[in-house]
């Protein structure tokens, strides 16, 4: 979806997030800490300067409570301004790739390249590695294919079209789509029959060897990639994500 057409879609009014000014309950509350104790926690020489609030829910959530990603925004930058006048705000969405599992609010952290989300992606990357784990890996940011952790000699256009099934998991791709999306900018003379798509499938079935099941033929219509248990996926860091709001 283009940022253009978020802005231009209708949306309902803004609405303020007001702010509390006293106890809602009788709950006790826990007395703040002392600002000489916070202070120890932070590093040498460095002072706060502002916060970050990673906030996970997907546009189709969003939709079902009657909003939309730049209400919910706008509503948080009201109930900021009315709280910290002087406050300066930035806003920015986080991208994940299509089926990315795991709760939203991770997802949303490991996109946006959160220190700690990504130190904590990288230990169990270590991890998975030392293990050896036999089945597919399809390791989406290193642009490789581990088969019972032998890295499988796939051409680059290999790799994208079994990339691009694996991104639409569950969904059955035309011939058609594979082309136009996979020799993009490509002429008529370049550009492949739909009958190619099929060789390079071939290709690409016999170097999973036995695994080839995994990208499955709808006959008459394509190819797709459903959910297996001998295939993880490794989506890796994120990608930088583009100004929104």
């Amino acid at each position: 979806m283009s940022n253009t057409a978020l802005l231009e879609r209708p949306t309902a009014p803004a609405r303020h997030l007001r702010a509390v000014t006293a106890p809602v309950a009788t709950v006790p509350q826990p007395a703040p800490a002392a600002p000489a104790a916070a202070e120890r926690n932070l590093p040498a020489g460095t002072a706060p300067r502002g916060f970050a609030l990673y906030v996970g829910i997907d546009e189709t959530k969003v939709e079902a409570s009657g909003v939309s990603l730049g209400v919910l925004v706008e509503a948080l930058r009201r109930t900021l301004a009315e709280l910290a006048p002087t406050a300066e705000t930035y806003a920015t969405v986080a991208l994940a790739p299509v089926g990315s599992g795991g709760r939203d609010v991770d997802v949303v952290r490991l996109a946006l390249h959160e220190p700690s989300a990504i130190a904590r992606t990288k230990q169990d990357e270590a991890l998975d590695e030392d293990r050896a784990p036999g089945g597919v890996v399809v390791d989406i940011s290193r642009k490789r294919v581990l088969i019972d952790s032998e890295s499988a000699a796939l051409t680059f256009k290999e790799f994208e079209l079994l990339q691009y099934l694996v991104l639409r998991e569950g969904r059955t791709i035309e011939r058609t789509e594979l082309v136009s999306s996979l020799w993009q900018g490509a002429t008529d003379d370049e550009a492949p029959g739909e009958r190619t798509i099929d060789v390079h499938v071939r290709r690409l079935r016999a170097k999973l060897g036995r695994y080839e099941d995994i990208v499955r033929t709808v006959r008459g219509i394509g190819y797709r990639f459903d959910r297996h248990a001998d295939v993880s996926i490794r989506y890796g860091h994120g990608t930088p994500s583009p100004d929104r709001f």
